[in-house]
């Protein structure tokens, strides 16, 4: 100092200054050429910021909660991260040990850059780095794979880039979205999900710890591969934290008691089929938001997947659930397993067309009531009869005789709701349905006849589930929408219902129904619930439904083949309905009190009912009917040349077949393969238990001698 001191005080003082001032200058003129060529640089070389809009396509339920989600095109799974949804124990063990200055530089620590060399001077190794989260941030936004020192200066560079762009609380939440942990794993809400089964709103410290530890070394930490190296990285993060007084070490002792967690799981992938109709619907968008309910979908999911598993490898289940006051959906499932290919899980069961069977019966006494046709205690004959050439017959192919409206709707018979709708009009019921928002199709070359009572028209689960609204919400029938700007298809305008739903059905009429249907008995197995439903089984047992209501839900069950193949002996009250009960129960949503009697809704015994309505005549037909030759006997099911896959009992041996029987004189005798085999002479749907697989032929001969056979072929699955 003292030759630097005797140097200076030789030198004149303005000689001094002058050269000080240069000096300084000198300096500026660096400085402000440097900031003026990195601006220009900034301006024309801008960080590479698309990563983070390549993000995982996510579906959303009503409350933001993640439903599904799909990979990037590149493979990896990558959620947005929220600062806001995070665990702030985390953050807070983040920043103390990656960049505990974070949010006082800009870009690029001195200090940490000083203690780092320093360390590397002193001990021969690093010991600790000196990048930040912004330089790590924009290492992930430019991948490089050698890490030289102009790599280093590169990141320092976007990382001042990143500074001036991005607040701190973005260039973080950017950094969480990226980090890696492991396989195709980026951003820690992927890794919670992933790992622990949830969001990261909630973690423990042993979890946040382990969540720090893994993007320094993705790969060789990861907890599902590398266990033993995982949990010592966790564990340093630990005791780090009690050494800096970040967390207790009462805590910090507990914390590293703990067994490691971090099990690989599956990310939600609920609604499959929901999630992808609306992705097709609008690919640009990163997030769909649905009205769905993530804990009653995924309890019903597994109500679905549990029965499709009794009822066989083949059989496909669909189920949509919705509020019938909003016309929310609040379930939707489309098979039980999208990826099965023996049930064609891909294609979406809830939407697809297919008969209803007897599903539309409450509709059309409906209108009878409505009508002043009937009452509940309104006596109808239930016998053979001819309507212009169509003759419906039971489904067990038996008749009742004189029964009352509540029996004939709770027994779901055939002839008395095919004679209430010749009284009321086949067109009408369709006019009824499109006013419900609903498009029914019927078979290639039909016209509107008697056969759409019956289910003799194609409509979806999905629009089934929303006439049924009605019976729930005083006649009006609400359009169902998977999300809240939902609206109905543009094709129906005229006869649609508005938002707040098109009077279908008159509210007495509505409650008569209700009020029937609520009487009808569990299926086998099955608690009593205070529900109403309805079930149906289309012809040649293709299809089986079971559709029902509280005060506030509604529930439509489909089971059956996505091939349209028969399923011999399912049924809705058998398949159906033990599904729709079940998911009643484990919805999640209490159940509601049905709506009560409206104001004129008289609950009448017969000898109270005005005498036009003691007894429906069915005008003169059946002597008409019995007019007519008497046809022959033929087996209607199933059909000559069929093959049929018989489901197998636990021991192994196979399930009867159900034999239907239509025309001939009873008493009935039955053969197959050339032998008589026991069956009740007088009925005309019975169950033929084979001896096993093959080509076997059914033979039946009735009391005039005449006879039918049909040809089968029948499989093991």
């Amino acid at each position: 100092m003292a030759p630097l001191r005797s140097i200076l005080t030789k030198i004149p003082m303005p000689k001094l200054f002058i050269g000080m001032g240069l000096g300084i200058g000198f300096f500026l003129m660096l400085f402000v050429g440097g900031w003026i060529g990195f601006v220009q640089f900034d301006k024309t070389n801008p960080p590479p910021l698309s990563p983070l809009t390549k993000l995982s396509v996510e579906v959303v339920d009503r409350e933001g909660t993640l439903l599904r989600a799909y990979v990037t095109p590149t493979g990896h799974w990558r959620l947005k991260a929220d600062l806001g949804q995070i665990d702030p124990e985390f953050i807070k063990i983040l920043l103390a040990y990656e960049d505990k200055r974070f949010f006082a530089h800009h870009g690029i620590d001195p200090e940490a850059m000083l203690r780092a060399s320093w360390q590397l001077l002193t001990n021969g190794r690093i010991i600790s780095g000196a990048s930040t989260i912004t330089m790590q941030l924009a290492r992930l936004l430019e991948p490089r794979e050698n890490r030289t020192i102009g790599a280093k200066l590169w990141q320092m560079l976007r990382a001042i880039q990143l500074e001036r762009r991005m607040s701190k609380p973005e260039i973080l939440a950017a950094y969480l979205t990226l980090a890696p942990y492991g396989g195709n794993i980026e951003g820690v809400r992927a890794a919670t999900l992933a790992y622990f089964g949830k969001e990261p709103g909630a973690l423990s410290l042993s979890e946040a710890a382990l969540l720090v530890a893994l993007p320094q070394s993705p790969v060789a930490r990861r907890p599902d591969i590398h266990p033993e190296r995982a949990l010592k990285a966790r564990n340093t993060v630990l005791e780090r934290m009690a050494k800096a007084a970040v967390i207790d070490i009462g805590e910090v002792a507990r914390a590293t008691a703990q067994p490691l967690r971090g099990t690989r799981q599956d990310l939600p992938q609920l609604a499959a089929h929901a999630a992808d109709r609306l992705i097709r619907a609008a690919p640009e968008k990163a997030i769909h938001h649905t009205l769905l309910r993530k804990d009653s979908q995924q309890q019903l999911e597994t109500v679905v997947k549990r029965a499709a598993g009794r009822l066989g490898p083949t059989l496909s289940v669909a189920l949509v659930m919705a509020d019938a006051k909003t016309g929310d959906i609040l379930v939707e499932i489309g098979s039980p397993d999208y990826v099965s290919a023996a049930r064609a899980g891909w294609i979406d069961m809830s939407r697809a067309l297919r008969s209803p069977g007897s599903a539309l019966k409450p509709f059309i006494y409906g209108l009878a009531f409505e009508e002043g046709l009937v009452r509940d205690q309104t006596l109808i004959d239930d016998r053979p009869v001819n309507f212009g050439g169509y003759r419906p017959k039971n489904f067990n192919m038996d008749y009742q005789g004189e029964v009352t409206i509540r029996e004939a709707l709770l027994q779901s018979l055939n002839v008395p709701v095919v004679a209430l709708l010749d009284a009321i009009g086949p067109q009408r019921l369709m006019g009824r349905i499109r006013q419900g928002g609903v498009k029914a199709e019927l078979p290639e070359g039909e016209t509107i006849g008697l056969a759409v009572g019956l289910g003799g028209m194609g409509l979806s689960l999905k629009d089934l589930t929303q006439l049924y609204t009605l019976f729930a919400n005083d006649g009006r029938v609400r359009p169902l929408r998977l999300q809240a700007k939902d609206t109905v298809p543009s094709e129906l305008t005229e006869a649609s219902p508005e938002a707040s739903g098109a009077s279908v059905l008159d509210p007495i009429a509505t409650w008569h129904i209700a009020n029937i249907l609520k009487d009808a008995s569990p299926p086998r197995g099955s608690a009593k619930l205070a529900i109403a439903y309805k079930t149906g089984t289309s012809y040649s047992y293709r299809d089986a439904w079971s559709v029902g209501f509280d005060g506030r839900h509604v529930i439509g069950v489909w089971v059956g083949k996505a091939d349209n193949g028969a399923v011999p002996g399912i049924t809705g009250w058998s398949a159906a309905a033990p599904i729709l009960f079940e998911a009643f129960a484990k919805s999640g949503l209490a159940l509601e009190p049905l709506p009560s009697a409206p104001l004129g809704a008289l609950d009448q015994a017969r000898a109270d009912l005005p005498p036009t309505m003691k007894r429906f005549h069915i005008e003169s037909r059946w002597d008409q009917d019995a007019a007519l030759p008497e046809p022959p006997p033929r087996i209607s099911y199933p059909p000559s040349g069929a093959q049929i896959e018989l489901a197998q009992t636990s021991d192994m041996s196979p399930f009867p077949v159900v034999i239907k029987l239509q025309d001939g004189r009873p008493p009935f005798r039955w053969l197959a393969n050339g032998q008589v085999f026991d069956a009740n002479g007088n009925r005309r749907q019975i169950h033929w238990t084979p001896d096993g697989a093959g080509q076997s032929t059914l033979t039946v001969i009735d009391a005039a001698g005449r006879a039918d056979s049909v040809s089968l072929f029948l499989r093991l699955p």
